[in-house]
């Protein structure tokens, strides 16, 4: 019987348009395939939740920080929040958007190494976090990113009516 639980998220601001997003979840899917099987075999059930995070409303629900996160029972596996500038979220709202970066090794990835996602939801299952609840207010690139989203859609469908 599993009564211990891992629950990982992936939350991310788009899975259609962005490199980033696409190519982590690609990364995130197939680690979650080979891990599973022995995290399984200790006596853990293992759930991944992708959320996409739609709305400023959503990302101050969520706790939102960055795109794309990846959470192992509610805890960011990166400690801190380095981001780059993403052409392809800038793209899907009409802004300059800057997005995660993660770091492993020494280096910097737009898309995190399988090792690395690998080593991080392990630690996240076998050495948990303490839980902090800092105060969060949403980062101003994405109100910029939500704005500019909301702008751009309002403009398409008065165009074309889409």
């Amino acid at each position: 019987m599993m009564n211990k639980k891992v629950i990982i998220d992936y939350l991310y601001l788009d899975l259609q348009t962005c490199d980033r997003c696409i190519g982590t979840d690609t990364v995130l899917e197939a680690v979650v395939a080979e891990l599973t099987p022995a995290l399984e075999l200790a006596g853990f059930a293992v759930t991944l939740r992708k959320t996409e995070i739609k709305t400023a409303h959503m990302a101050k629900e969520y706790r939102f920080l960055s795109s794309p996160t990846i959470r192992v029972n509610g805890h960011d596996i990166c400690s801190t929040v380095s981001e780059s500038s993403c052409a392809c979220c800038g793209d899907i709202s009409g802004t300059d958007m800057d997005c995660r970066v993660f770091e492993y090794e020494g280096k910097n990835y737009d898309v995190p190494p399988g090792a690395m996602l690998a080593e991080a939801i392990l630690r996240g299952v076998f050495l948990p976090m303490h839980e902090s609840r800092d105060c969060y207010s949403l980062p101003a690139n994405l109100k910029i990113f939500f704005r500019g989203k909301e702008r751009k859609q309002a403009a398409c469908c008065c165009k074309s009516g889409c």
